[in-house]
């Protein structure tokens, strides 16, 4: 699935609709150069659970916790991991569970000890926008991206249908 999405809010609002497609569980491979929105896409999932505050990226901590009534998802960022093997130290290994979702910035720095995704998310940018393409990994991807290819077909035709100015 490639999505090209205009501006920050409508990363945003992608992300949130992956958030609700994820339903909280998941591991995604958030992958793209500095800048490249990954962060951003993290502050729409998170939305998607209640979330309103600020979404910084995790980058000297490693990885973020956030709870919701229900649900933990953990935002990782392993750009200043130096070896794969630091993750363990940290306790990735019980983060990276089935009943959480799981976030993942820089995911090649932890390349050999991390699992495979249910979705990879590649982002780059694309004038003043940004190009999102995923892909899914294993069968739990591939009912997440059906799930999204329709939510996100059907949220953006309600959104032309509101302003009809939009191209």
């Amino acid at each position: 699935m490639q999505v090209t999405l205009e501006d920050e809010a409508a990363q945003v609002a992608f992300g949130e609709a992956l958030g609700l497609a994820l339903a909280g569980r998941g591991q995604v491979h958030l992958q793209g150069e500095l800048g490249a929105g990954k962060t951003t896409l993290t502050r729409g999932v998170l939305r998607a659970y209640g979330h309103q505050g600020a979404v910084k990226s995790p980058t000297y901590t490693l990885v973020e916790p956030y709870r919701f009534n229900d649900r933990e998802v953990h935002h990782f960022d392993l750009y200043r991991l130096a070896d794969p093997e630091e993750l363990e130290f940290i306790g990735a290994r019980d983060l990276l569970d089935d009943d959480s979702l799981c976030l993942i910035e820089w995911p090649s720095r932890g390349e050999g000890w991390l699992p495979e995704p249910d979705l990879a998310v590649q982002l780059s940018v694309s004038g003043m926008g940004r190009t999102a393409e995923l892909r899914a990994m294993t069968e739990y991807g591939r009912s997440v991206l059906t799930r999204l290819q329709r939510d996100w077909s059907q949220a953006r035709d309600e959104s032309d249908t509101e302003d009809p100015t939009r191209p």
